[in-house]
């Protein structure tokens, strides 16, 4: 579906933009982008709407469109040098070749190194843990913090399609000041967070970099025929075990979910079969039940006038605490809290 560019303030964009103000989209005239922050979407893709995606999906509809204002720049112009239409599905094609998603990372920021002249990466690693750390070329570049989260995301969506699973992030860190919206950074990547750094980086487990390239041409196809989704979006294997397990879970709630055994028992497997299979995609039964209540108390806060006592018996919390505890843990923020900034 194409939209014009008068439609793009019509289309919910994320609070990071906000640092960017009217600029945030070079080549578009003047429009203005919403500053409250992205409603949250339960159930499209699968599970939460990334807030970034919402502003790839917006550009790339310009672009789509065509004429004089269109784009021609899958980096939306946030590099001095355009990063022309058609560069990000070279860059899957050719991390194709590598054996292991170390080897794909570093191939890849050869690849951005080329076409950026802005802003590059680098891959950093010791026994415990991996990190894909951005850097400046320029100094005193400023607060691009756009450039930073859609370059960071761009590397991490395409790092957990090659190994074919989503690789829990286990640290954040951005070297810019911590934003009014860091409750949603915690639904973006993860719930540690760190500000004011020298550089922005993400941190993963050491032994993803060791997983084997699983994709190839045909699934490249099929990856690219889904973008922008699933390039912003946490990677979302439809036919994982973990899919299966979230789509049976959300026939249940906001009602009683099966215990870990009957569901494994409903499967087909055993109970240590499917234990293996869910961490083996980098996922738990409690994972899974945490996501999908989270992201109905998100909805049920955002766009229900509900009391948060009512949302939590819903959700099975047996004590109004304990909910507070775990929307807390979720996102950075108690109920009324996050409320109140969807309000604002």
């Amino acid at each position: 579906m194409d939209f014009k560019v008068t439609q793009l303030n019509k289309l919910l964009v994320p609070a990071p933009l906000q640092f960017a103000g009217d600029q945030a989209v070079v080549g578009v005239d003047r429009v203005k982008l919403p500053a409250r922050p992205c409603s949250l979407v339960l159930g499209l893709l699968d599970g939460v709407v990334d807030l970034l995606a919402r502003a790839f999906l917006a550009v790339d509809a310009v672009v789509r469109e065509g004429g004089p204002k269109a784009l021609d720049d899958e980096f939306f112009g946030q590099d001095s040098r355009r990063m022309k239409a058609g560069s990000f599905a070279m860059l899957c094609h050719a991390v194709l070749g590598c054996k292991t998603l170390g080897q794909a990372l570093e191939r890849s920021l050869r690849f951005y190194a080329l076409i950026l002249d802005d802003i590059s990466g680098s891959v950093e690693r010791d026994a415990q843990e991996a990190r894909i750390v951005l850097h400046e070329r320029v100094a005193g570049a400023g607060q691009r913090v756009f450039a930073h989260e859609l370059l960071l995301m761009l590397l991490y969506g395409v790092s957990c399609w090659l190994v074919g699973r989503r690789i829990p992030i286990l640290r954040t860190e951005f070297s810019y000041m911590e934003p009014a919206h860091s409750a949603e950074y915690r639904l973006m990547y993860c719930s540690d967070l760190r500000f004011n750094r020298s550089n922005t980086l993400l941190a993963f487990d050491a032994g993803y970099l060791d997983l084997p390239v699983v994709q190839n041409e045909r699934s490249a196809k099929e990856f690219l025929r889904s973008a922008p989704e699933n390039i912003l979006l946490k990677y979302k294997n439809v036919s994982s075990l973990a899919a299966r397990v979230r789509r049976r879970l959300r026939q249940c709630l906001p009602g009683p979910v099966p215990d870990f055994e009957q569901l494994a028992e409903e499967m087909g497997m055993t109970p240590a079969t499917m234990r293996r299979r869910l961490h083996e995609e980098g996922e738990s039964y409690q994972s899974i039940k945490d996501q999908l209540r989270r992201d109905l108390a998100i909805s049920y806060l955002s766009d229900s006038n509900r009391s948060v006592m009512d949302i939590a018996t819903e959700l099975g919390f047996a004590e109004r605490s304990a909910f507070h505890r775990a929307f807390r843990k979720w996102t950075g923020a108690s109920p009324g809290e996050f409320r109140r900034t969807q309000q604002a």
